[in-house]
Protein backbone atom coordinates (compact mmCIF):
# COMPACT_ATOMS: atom_id res chain seq x y z
CA UNK A 1 0.00 0.00 0.00
CA UNK A 2 1.28 3.49 -1.02
CA UNK A 3 1.07 6.04 2.13
CA UNK A 4 0.01 9.47 0.37
CA UNK A 5 2.02 12.56 1.82
CA UNK A 6 -0.69 14.72 4.18
CA UNK A 7 0.24 18.43 4.06
CA UNK A 8 -1.26 21.13 5.77
CA UNK A 9 -3.44 23.63 2.88
CA UNK A 10 -4.39 26.53 5.65
CA UNK A 11 -4.10 27.17 9.29
CA UNK A 12 -5.21 29.76 11.46
CA UNK A 13 -5.75 30.01 14.94
CA UNK A 14 -6.43 32.38 17.81
CA UNK A 15 -8.60 33.93 20.73
CA UNK A 16 -12.60 34.78 20.67
CA UNK A 17 -14.63 36.27 22.62
CA UNK A 18 -12.58 38.55 24.27
CA UNK A 19 -14.49 41.06 26.60
CA UNK A 20 -13.01 44.60 26.59
CA UNK A 21 -14.64 47.90 28.65
CA UNK A 22 -13.05 50.90 28.62
CA UNK A 23 -13.56 53.92 30.88
CA UNK A 24 -11.65 57.76 29.67
CA UNK A 25 -12.15 59.90 32.62
CA UNK A 26 -12.26 63.32 31.74
CA UNK A 27 -12.45 66.01 33.99
CA UNK A 28 -16.57 66.99 33.11
CA UNK A 29 -17.78 63.21 31.60
CA UNK A 30 -16.77 60.11 31.46
CA UNK A 31 -16.36 57.98 27.71
CA UNK A 32 -16.96 54.32 27.96
CA UNK A 33 -17.15 51.42 25.28
CA UNK A 34 -17.20 47.90 25.65
CA UNK A 35 -16.69 45.64 23.05
CA UNK A 36 -15.92 42.18 22.44
CA UNK A 37 -12.60 41.15 20.18
CA UNK A 38 -11.79 38.05 18.06
CA UNK A 39 -8.29 37.40 17.08
CA UNK A 40 -7.23 35.08 14.09
CA UNK A 41 -3.40 34.84 12.93
CA UNK A 42 -1.98 33.22 9.82
CA UNK A 43 1.22 32.62 9.22
CA UNK A 44 4.04 29.95 9.92
CA UNK A 45 2.54 27.36 12.47
CA UNK A 46 2.55 24.05 10.30
CA UNK A 47 5.31 22.72 12.57
CA UNK A 48 3.16 22.95 15.26
CA UNK A 49 0.50 20.81 13.71
CA UNK A 50 3.19 18.42 12.59
CA UNK A 51 6.09 18.00 14.84
CA UNK A 52 4.37 19.47 18.22
CA UNK A 53 7.29 22.40 17.63
CA UNK A 54 5.63 25.46 19.76
CA UNK A 55 8.46 27.76 19.47
CA UNK A 56 6.82 30.02 17.11
CA UNK A 57 3.52 29.66 18.80
CA UNK A 58 2.09 32.96 20.17
CA UNK A 59 0.07 31.64 23.25
CA UNK A 60 -4.00 33.17 22.66
CA UNK A 61 -3.38 33.99 26.63
CA UNK A 62 -0.93 36.44 25.28
CA UNK A 63 -3.53 37.52 22.37
CA UNK A 64 -5.75 38.17 25.42
CA UNK A 65 -3.39 40.02 27.35
CA UNK A 66 -2.64 42.32 24.06
CA UNK A 67 -5.69 43.27 23.75
CA UNK A 68 -6.02 44.84 27.35
CA UNK A 69 -2.58 46.38 27.50
CA UNK A 70 -2.98 48.12 23.86
CA UNK A 71 -5.99 49.26 24.71
CA UNK A 72 -4.32 51.20 28.03
CA UNK A 73 -1.69 52.23 25.50
CA UNK A 74 -3.74 53.48 21.94
CA UNK A 75 -7.23 55.02 23.84
CA UNK A 76 -9.98 54.66 21.11
CA UNK A 77 -13.17 56.32 19.91
CA UNK A 78 -13.70 54.24 17.35
CA UNK A 79 -13.60 50.21 16.85
CA UNK A 80 -11.98 50.25 13.71
CA UNK A 81 -8.90 52.74 14.84
CA UNK A 82 -8.57 50.11 18.01
CA UNK A 83 -8.48 47.22 15.16
CA UNK A 84 -5.75 48.67 13.28
CA UNK A 85 -3.86 49.56 16.18
CA UNK A 86 -3.68 45.52 16.83
CA UNK A 87 -3.49 44.18 13.73
CA UNK A 88 -0.29 46.17 13.27
CA UNK A 89 1.18 45.14 16.81
CA UNK A 90 0.55 41.17 15.95
CA UNK A 91 2.37 41.77 12.20
CA UNK A 92 5.17 43.61 13.43
CA UNK A 93 6.50 42.14 16.67
CA UNK A 94 5.84 38.44 15.16
CA UNK A 95 7.46 37.69 11.97
CA UNK A 96 6.02 34.37 11.84
CA UNK A 97 2.49 36.19 11.33
CA UNK A 98 1.56 36.64 8.13
CA UNK A 99 -2.00 37.99 8.71
CA UNK A 100 -3.80 39.13 11.10
CA UNK A 101 -7.62 39.74 11.01
CA UNK A 102 -9.42 41.20 14.11
CA UNK A 103 -13.11 40.93 14.28
CA UNK A 104 -15.12 43.58 16.83
CA UNK A 105 -18.15 43.98 18.13
CA UNK A 106 -19.20 46.82 20.09
CA UNK A 107 -22.18 46.98 22.49
CA UNK A 108 -23.87 50.34 22.41
CA UNK A 109 -24.41 52.30 25.51
CA UNK A 110 -26.28 55.73 25.62
CA UNK A 111 -26.37 58.63 28.06
CA UNK A 112 -28.76 58.76 31.08
CA UNK A 113 -30.66 62.14 30.75
CA UNK A 114 -31.01 63.46 33.92
CA UNK A 115 -32.59 67.33 34.47
CA UNK A 116 -32.96 67.06 30.53
CA UNK A 117 -29.29 66.86 30.30
CA UNK A 118 -27.17 63.63 29.04
CA UNK A 119 -25.23 62.48 32.61
CA UNK A 120 -21.62 63.18 32.61
CA UNK A 121 -20.75 59.30 33.99
CA UNK A 122 -24.41 57.31 33.77
CA UNK A 123 -25.51 55.77 31.43
CA UNK A 124 -28.02 52.38 29.64
CA UNK A 125 -27.69 50.07 26.83
CA UNK A 126 -28.98 51.26 23.54
CA UNK A 127 -31.28 48.10 22.90
CA UNK A 128 -29.71 45.57 20.94
CA UNK A 129 -27.73 46.97 17.92
CA UNK A 130 -24.20 46.43 17.93
CA UNK A 131 -21.37 48.14 15.71
CA UNK A 132 -19.35 45.62 14.40
CA UNK A 133 -16.17 45.79 12.33
CA UNK A 134 -13.31 43.54 10.96
CA UNK A 135 -9.75 44.71 9.98
CA UNK A 136 -7.30 42.19 8.30
CA UNK A 137 -3.80 43.20 7.67
CA UNK A 138 -1.08 41.41 6.19
CA UNK A 139 2.56 42.94 5.41
CA UNK A 140 1.45 44.78 2.44
CA UNK A 141 -1.84 45.62 3.03
CA UNK A 142 -4.89 46.47 5.20
CA UNK A 143 -8.70 45.60 4.83
CA UNK A 144 -11.79 47.38 6.57
CA UNK A 145 -15.31 46.46 6.55
CA UNK A 146 -17.17 48.53 9.24
CA UNK A 147 -21.00 47.51 9.84
CA UNK A 148 -24.19 46.92 12.07
CA UNK A 149 -26.10 44.15 13.18
CA UNK A 150 -29.50 43.65 15.18
CA UNK A 151 -30.76 46.99 14.31
CA UNK A 152 -34.82 46.67 14.63
CA UNK A 153 -37.07 48.51 12.79
CA UNK A 154 -40.61 48.54 11.46
CA UNK A 155 -42.85 50.54 8.99
CA UNK A 156 -46.23 50.63 9.57
CA UNK A 157 -47.72 52.06 5.80
CA UNK A 158 -46.07 52.32 2.73
CA UNK A 159 -45.02 48.83 2.08
CA UNK A 160 -46.57 45.64 -0.11
CA UNK A 161 -45.80 42.11 -1.37
CA UNK A 162 -47.99 41.20 -4.43
CA UNK A 163 -47.89 39.89 -7.97
CA UNK A 164 -45.49 36.68 -6.99
CA UNK A 165 -46.65 33.44 -8.67
CA UNK A 166 -48.95 30.87 -6.66
CA UNK A 167 -49.54 27.47 -7.19
CA UNK A 168 -51.44 24.98 -5.60
CA UNK A 169 -49.32 25.42 -2.36
CA UNK A 170 -49.56 28.98 -2.22
CA UNK A 171 -51.54 30.40 0.61
CA UNK A 172 -50.31 33.63 1.15
CA UNK A 173 -52.64 36.37 0.64
CA UNK A 174 -51.19 39.16 -1.81
CA UNK A 175 -51.25 43.03 0.33
CA UNK A 176 -50.83 46.18 -0.40
CA UNK A 177 -50.37 47.34 2.99
CA UNK A 178 -48.33 45.72 5.44
CA UNK A 179 -46.43 46.24 8.21
CA UNK A 180 -42.48 45.35 7.30
CA UNK A 181 -40.31 44.92 10.06
CA UNK A 182 -36.75 43.51 10.19
CA UNK A 183 -33.44 42.88 12.30
CA UNK A 184 -31.22 44.80 9.83
CA UNK A 185 -27.25 43.35 9.64
CA UNK A 186 -25.03 45.38 7.54
CA UNK A 187 -20.98 45.37 6.21
CA UNK A 188 -19.33 47.57 4.31
CA UNK A 189 -16.23 48.17 3.36
CA UNK A 190 -14.78 52.07 2.89
CA UNK A 191 -13.22 53.09 -0.37
CA UNK A 192 -10.02 54.34 1.39
CA UNK A 193 -10.11 52.70 4.56
CA UNK A 194 -6.05 53.73 5.15
CA UNK A 195 -5.85 57.19 4.88
CA UNK A 196 -4.51 58.99 7.62
CA UNK A 197 -7.06 60.13 10.30
CA UNK A 198 -10.39 58.86 8.31
CA UNK A 199 -13.33 59.74 11.02
CA UNK A 200 -14.86 56.11 11.15
CA UNK A 201 -17.54 56.90 13.80
CA UNK A 202 -18.47 59.76 11.53
CA UNK A 203 -18.87 57.73 8.32
CA UNK A 204 -20.46 55.03 10.44
CA UNK A 205 -23.00 57.20 11.49
CA UNK A 206 -23.61 58.43 8.08
CA UNK A 207 -24.04 54.95 6.70
CA UNK A 208 -26.44 54.17 9.38
CA UNK A 209 -28.53 57.63 8.91
CA UNK A 210 -28.88 56.82 5.21
CA UNK A 211 -29.81 53.28 5.88
CA UNK A 212 -32.73 54.44 8.18
CA UNK A 213 -33.53 57.46 6.14
CA UNK A 214 -34.04 55.07 3.09
CA UNK A 215 -35.97 52.17 5.17
CA UNK A 216 -38.41 54.73 6.18
CA UNK A 217 -38.89 56.62 3.10
CA UNK A 218 -39.41 53.94 0.61
CA UNK A 219 -42.33 53.19 -1.40
CA UNK A 220 -41.56 49.11 -0.54
CA UNK A 221 -42.71 46.25 -3.19
CA UNK A 222 -41.00 43.59 -1.08
CA UNK A 223 -37.98 43.47 1.36
CA UNK A 224 -35.72 43.24 -1.80
CA UNK A 225 -36.89 46.10 -3.07
CA UNK A 226 -36.37 48.30 -0.25
CA UNK A 227 -33.09 46.37 0.31
CA UNK A 228 -31.47 47.60 -2.95
CA UNK A 229 -32.66 51.23 -1.99
CA UNK A 230 -31.12 51.12 1.07
CA UNK A 231 -27.72 50.15 -0.34
CA UNK A 232 -28.23 51.47 -3.37
CA UNK A 233 -28.64 55.16 -1.50
CA UNK A 234 -25.32 53.95 0.91
CA UNK A 235 -23.24 53.94 -2.10
CA UNK A 236 -24.57 57.05 -4.43
CA UNK A 237 -23.52 59.31 -1.50
CA UNK A 238 -20.80 57.96 0.67
CA UNK A 239 -17.20 56.96 -0.25
CA UNK A 240 -18.15 53.27 0.22
CA UNK A 241 -17.61 50.68 -2.56
CA UNK A 242 -19.40 47.89 -1.39
CA UNK A 243 -21.85 46.93 1.10
CA UNK A 244 -23.50 43.57 2.42
CA UNK A 245 -27.09 43.89 3.64
CA UNK A 246 -29.25 40.98 5.59
CA UNK A 247 -32.94 41.71 6.50
CA UNK A 248 -34.85 38.52 8.08
CA UNK A 249 -38.56 39.45 7.12
CA UNK A 250 -40.20 39.58 10.93
CA UNK A 251 -43.34 38.96 10.39
CA UNK A 252 -46.49 40.68 11.80
CA UNK A 253 -49.74 39.15 10.83
CA UNK A 254 -53.27 40.34 10.61
CA UNK A 255 -55.08 38.58 12.59
CA UNK A 256 -59.09 37.81 11.48
CA UNK A 257 -61.51 40.20 14.11
CA UNK A 258 -64.33 38.41 12.02
CA UNK A 259 -65.18 35.42 14.47
CA UNK A 260 -65.61 37.90 17.08
CA UNK A 261 -67.91 39.84 15.29
CA UNK A 262 -65.30 43.04 14.65
CA UNK A 263 -64.51 44.80 11.39
CA UNK A 264 -60.77 43.93 10.18
CA UNK A 265 -59.20 47.50 10.15
CA UNK A 266 -55.81 46.02 9.50
CA UNK A 267 -55.08 47.68 12.74
CA UNK A 268 -54.54 44.35 14.84
CA UNK A 269 -51.71 41.59 14.63
CA UNK A 270 -49.63 38.88 16.12
CA UNK A 271 -45.90 38.74 16.05
CA UNK A 272 -44.36 35.79 14.70
CA UNK A 273 -40.76 34.57 14.85
CA UNK A 274 -40.21 31.70 13.48
CA UNK A 275 -40.21 30.60 10.15
CA UNK A 276 -39.04 33.83 8.72
CA UNK A 277 -37.83 34.95 5.51
CA UNK A 278 -34.68 35.83 4.79
CA UNK A 279 -33.20 38.09 2.11
CA UNK A 280 -29.27 39.19 1.34
CA UNK A 281 -27.51 40.86 -1.25
CA UNK A 282 -24.47 42.73 -2.17
CA UNK A 283 -24.13 45.96 -3.83
CA UNK A 284 -21.00 47.01 -5.15
CA UNK A 285 -20.15 50.32 -7.35
CA UNK A 286 -20.11 49.40 -11.46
Amino acid sequence: MTVTPVTITANSYGKSEVRLVTVRRGPDRHELKDVTVAIRLEGDFAAAYTQGDNTGVVATDTMKNTVYALAAEHPFDDVEDFGLALTAHLTKIYPQVSSARVELTEHLWERIEAAGNPHPHAFRRAGSERRTAVVTRDHDTVHVLAGLEDLVVMKTAKSAFEGFPRDRWTTLKETGDRLLATALRATWRYSRPDVPGIPFGRLWSDVRRVLLETFAEHDSRSVQHTLYAMGEAVLETLDVEEIHLAMPNRHHLPVDLTPFGQENRNEIFVATTEPYGLIEATLRRG
